[in-house]
């Protein structure tokens, strides 16, 4: 039995990126919520210490000028590009929690030294809270996955999924593919959020994240047949038990807003997380900045189904 212990601490909604140069590149929401941040590393472990750089940072005031939250940063046709989620200032009565999405762009071959323009808001064609935007590319087709909330639903926000047609803007209706059902989902808040995807063994999976960010905070999963139109809310299998959960017996509470990447062997996928290590938390548990980035390897059982073990174990 191997205990984990942070890669990186606070950092929350971790993101890791192998890139094709051999580097690995790592984002996450940075504490004062602030601005974008990139470091890059030639090895998973070289990130903790990698020199960091805020590559964009959030103006004063306007629509996008506060709570940077979950930047992701992922190489599109042929650019870099870093979708994330700000709000309005908090200086404007009721606007706390009224984020919105939006992309920044790099063409440069090095997005840590580069020069990044901001490319404005990806409207969904749904003016509601929105967040946690991730991408992904199949058969040619680049989708666009984040959460949303439905004024016709009851909770926080739910999955939806979308063709795109350039890195920069929707091409197709928004699809709802799941919305926060069972108990473990609806713990504290009513949650579908976060969403990551892997494609392996003839599927496409997609975990989330559910519940308040405090210790019930935990993973779901949804899967897929890589032929099947995925567009198809049908289309996808959902797990009815959460995938990841605290491990208070070895003191990780909430794991959560996972990415994926592979290991330095190029073979060996791994899961990445965020987690915290206590529940006594004073304040508002958004100013708590004690979420850390955990790194553990993801397994794989007999029928090619993801196995994520305890979030507290690296075996």
């Amino acid at each position: 039995m191997t205990l984990l212990t942070p890669l990186i601490e606070q950092r929350a909604d971790p993101f890791i990126y192998k890139h094709s140069d051999g580097y690995y590149y790592f984002t996450a929401s940075v504490p004062a919520y602030d601005g974008i941040e990139l470091r890059r590393a030639r090895t998973i472990a070289g990130l903790k210490d990698a020199d960091t750089v805020m590559v964009w940072r959030k103006p004063d005031e306007g629509p996008y000028s506060d709570l940077i939250w979950a930047p992701e940063i992922h190489f599109n046709q042929g650019a870099w590009y870093i979708y994330f989620a700000a709000a309005p200032s908090r200086e404007i009565k009721d606007q706390l929690f009224q984020h919105r999405m939006y992309v920044i762009r790099c063409q440069d071959a090095n997005p840590v030294a580069g020069h990044w323009e901001f490319l404005g808001q990806i409207d969904t064609g749904i003016d509601s809270f929105c967040l946690d935007a991730t991408t992904f590319s199949h058969q040619g087709q680049l989708y666009y996955l984040w959460a949303q909330k439905a004024n016709d639903i009851a909770g926080n926000s739910n999955l939806y999924i979308a063709k795109m047609d350039k890195p920069w803007r929707i091409a197709s209706e928004p699809v709802l593919l799941t919305k926060p059902e069972f108990d473990w989902e609806c713990r504290g808040f009513l949650v579908n959020e976060g969403p990551a995807v892997l494609h392996r063994n003839g599927k496409f999976f997609i975990t989330y994240s559910a519940s308040a960010t405090d210790e019930n905070y935990a993973m779901g999963l949804l899967w897929a047949d890589e032929n099947s139109d995925l567009l198809d809310p049908k289309s996808w299998t959902k797990s009815q038990s959460p995938v990841l959960v605290s491990a208070p017996e070895h003191k990780i509470f909430g794991p959560g807003h996972n990415s994926f990447t592979l290991g330095e062997d190029g073979q060996t996928d791994l899961l990445v997380y965020h987690a915290r290590t206590y529940t006594e938390i004073e304040g508002d548990p958004l100013w708590d900045p004690n979420r850390h980035t955990f790194v553990k390897p993801l397994r794989w059982d007999e029928n090619g189904m993801p196995v994520f073990g305890s979030a507290a174990l690296a075996d």
